[in-house]
């Protein structure tokens, strides 16, 4: 069953955070986190960011992808404005760095990011967004305004306990790198993205 494994207040260049590892067991060393903004209220509407690991573009600034510029924006926003970012270790969309990077080889041959994932004999997007609602379920928030592009993550929210208030749009422009990339994110994943 998951449950909080450990917290600490972690001061970071957009403020201050709570930081929560959930895990079955406290020997997992890659535990899903919960960052809270010091100004969130769990008793009014939370603002929400379901952010999935990315080593490549939050670690080492790849411009293949957004996500580390999503990372950024939502804790400035969250810092700002108070809320709550729900950090799933599901990286690669949850194949994992070794396949992550076995799929940018490929589409430097000239596949795209869902034909290099179907090519490996893996799905185009394994995540699983219920985890990250479970986790709001046991920090007792109730009712949230979800800072996504991505449907899937909405249809999480509404086919759960959680009251979804509004969705924030999250949209990062395009860098010349990722645009084919982020395309494909509007195109087959339908991301409601505007600047593509």
């Amino acid at each position: 069953m998951l449950k909080i494994q450990a917290q600490s207040k972690i001061p970071t260049d957009y403020g201050l955070f709570t930081m929560y590892a959930f895990s079955e067991n406290e020997e997992n060393w890659s535990p899903h986190l919960v960052l809270v903004a010091e100004n969130t209220d769990f008793n009014k509407v939370v603002n929400v960011r379901f952010h999935s690991e990315c080593i490549t573009g939050e670690v080492f600034h790849s411009k293949k992808c957004e996500c580390g510029q999503q990372l950024d924006a939502a804790m400035k926003y969250m810092s700002e404005y108070g809320g709550v970012i729900v950090y799933l270790r599901q990286e690669g969309r949850n194949i994992g760095i070794i396949n992550k990077l076995k799929a940018y080889e490929l589409q430097e041959k000239g596949l795209d990011t869902v034909e290099a994932n179907l090519k490996l004999g893996l799905p185009a997007d394994g995540r699983n967004f219920d985890i990250a609602v479970e986790m709001l379920d046991i920090l007792n928030i109730r009712e949230i305004n979800l800072l996504t592009n991505n449907p899937e993550k909405i249809k999480s929210v509404e086919n759960s306990s959680i009251k979804l208030n509004s969705r924030i749009p999250l949209e990062i422009d395009p860098n010349g790198v990722n645009e084919s990339y982020l395309v494909r994110k509007k195109d087959y994943f339908g991301h409601l993205l505007e600047k593509i």
